[in-house]
């Protein structure tokens, strides 16, 4: 018999899944989270649960806030069975369910006013965001752009502001308005030194409207770094059957994950912070070590596999990790041009990292899908593979890898795979793309046009080479022959 989550219904989860070892009344809000999606459940959210488990800070519950439309989605569906989510961790050999409930609320989305007058509340004191790495409204180096209409529109409207800056200045202006100190921001995506590049943002933001008021957000408001980890695929109806045959759960919007999860995070906050060291939290000085290698080695292996999986019809990514052409392209990739342009690392060997971070791909029981790998390439191959490109060719390392992983993305976005089946674009910038891959068939510099997204790497005699043979070879040879001159040291020319 089977159960809808619900506060009501916890003494009947708690038959199949871990149900939370505190009184959810207890609980007070201390955050205001900007994205309520599948990754903040399964990693921010989880780490508060922990804690409150422990017994402790549970003056620091989520209060959630969203922009888009998805959002309005979330907000409606988890407000039906009273905020609660039910996790459930995947390993090979372990599948385990829990009930999290560190979340109090959704604040209503559209509502602005509603929004500001919570962010201005003094029992708020961090304000985070998952919001994809497409939500920063940065170029493809790293800088913020205040002329996107969106951020222009709130510049103009500060009062109505419609965007995640735009309403965490309005926050703190209603804040410092009433004598209220500020609160910390902090970015839980993954973007290289996603605190630097949020308080851009919201600086920025801020600028359009009242240049002093910008001023004394980046004396006074605290946006620390930080490196989060954890695969956490999209939930489908599949997700949702497995719960309810399974687990005898009744979740409208579950969420799956590995066992792994990791979150480290610079010690700097304005007005306090919950224990997070108490369930394993990595606190330090500096993340940049710890972001450099996550971003460059996982998530640019993920952008690097993903588009000759989805060229070759490979849907899951654990299949793909399966392929041994697809496997050893990745292995010589992050050996040859990855890895050893990855700083060190405290106590971490880069090599035993990667050997974890293949485990965690060959796990079949997370079903990661190659689409939502490959979805969103122009905000994410800016961040996760041509940083390593560029620091290559600025030291004189040759690209080929790397130049082959541009020229995948490229030949994917022609529209076809190789057996001839359609592909589906998940990227704002899709029809550009498109359009430009078709004519970079016989004109391979036509994707590169892009300053946006290509930047300084276009620029290199060496890389342009690299790129034009792959592509070509791509063309004529085919995904999988392609891969296998790389392995055989014989694309290069």
């Amino acid at each position: 018999m089977t159960c809808k989550l619900s506060l009501a219904t916890l003494s009947d989860v708690a038959r199949t899944a871990a149900i939370p070892g505190y009184d959810r009344a207890s609980l007070k809000a201390g955050i205001v989270h900007f994205g309520v999606g599948n990754f903040h459940r399964a990693h921010q959210a989880i780490y508060l649960d922990d804690l409150f488990n422990a017994g402790t800070d549970h003056d620091w519950a989520i209060v959630g806030a969203g922009v888009l439309p998805s959002d309005a989605a979330m907000r409606e569906k988890l407000a039906a069975q009273d905020f609660l989510t039910t996790v459930v961790e995947q390993d090979n050999n372990k599948t385990a369910a829990r009930v999290t409930a560190p979340m109090i609320d959704i604040l209503p989305v559209g509502n602005a006013a509603a929004i500001i007058a919570r962010l201005a509340d003094p029992e708020i004191r961090i304000v985070s965001m998952t919001i994809t790495e497409g939500g920063y409204f940065i170029d493809a180096s790293g800088t913020f752009n205040p002329a996107h209409p969106a951020i222009a529109a709130d510049g103009e409207n500060p009062n109505a502001p419609k965007t995640v800056f735009g309403l965490i200045v309005a926050g703190l202006k209603a804040r410092k308005d009433k004598g209220i100190g500020p609160f910390t921001v902090m970015s839980c995506d993954n973007i290289p030194h996603n605190g630097i590049v949020t308080a851009n943002a919201v600086v920025g933001t801020a600028a359009l409207s009242d240049p002093a008021f910008a001023d004394w957000i980046r004396a006074n408001v605290a946006f620390p770094n930080a490196m989060v980890d954890r695969i956490t695929p999209a939930t489908s109806q599949r997700e949702i059957d497995f719960l309810r045959d399974n687990f005898q759960i009744e979740d409208s919007w579950p969420v799956y994950c590995e066992e792994f999860k990791q979150w480290v995070l610079e010690d700097k906050f304005t007005a306090g912070r919950p224990a997070l060291e108490k369930v394993g939290v990595t606190f330090v000085a500096d993340v940049t070590p710890y972001e450099h290698m996550k971003i460059r080695i996982l998530n640019g292996g993920h952008a690097a596999i993903a588009y000759p999986a989805a060229l070759m019809d490979i849907h899951f990514v654990h299949d793909s990790m399966e392929d041994s052409l697809i496997r050893a392209f990745l292995a010589k990739l992050e050996k040859d041009e990855i890895i050893p342009i990855v700083p060190p690392v405290p106590n971490t060997s880069l090599t035993d990292y990667f050997a974890l971070i293949e485990h965690r791909l060959l796990n079949p029981k997370i079903a990661d899908t190659i689409p939502r790998l490959a979805q969103d390439g122009s905000n994410r191959q800016p961040k996760f593979i041509l940083p390593s490109t560029l620091d290559n060719l600025r030291q004189g390392r040759d690209v080929v890898g790397l130049a082959l992983v541009s020229a995948l993305w490229c030949r994917y976005f022609a529209g076809k795979t190789d057996s001839g089946k359609d592909i589906v674009f998940n990227d704002a910038s899709a029809e550009r793309l498109h359009a430009a891959a078709l004519k970079a068939k016989d004109d391979p510099s036509a994707f590169l046009v892009f300053d946006d997204i290509f930047g300084e790497v276009a620029k290199s005699e060496l890389f342009r080479k690299r790129f034009a043979h792959a592509l070509k070879t791509l063309w004529e040879k085919g995904t999988r022959e392609t891969l296998q001159l790389y392995l055989d040291g014989k694309l290069a020319v």
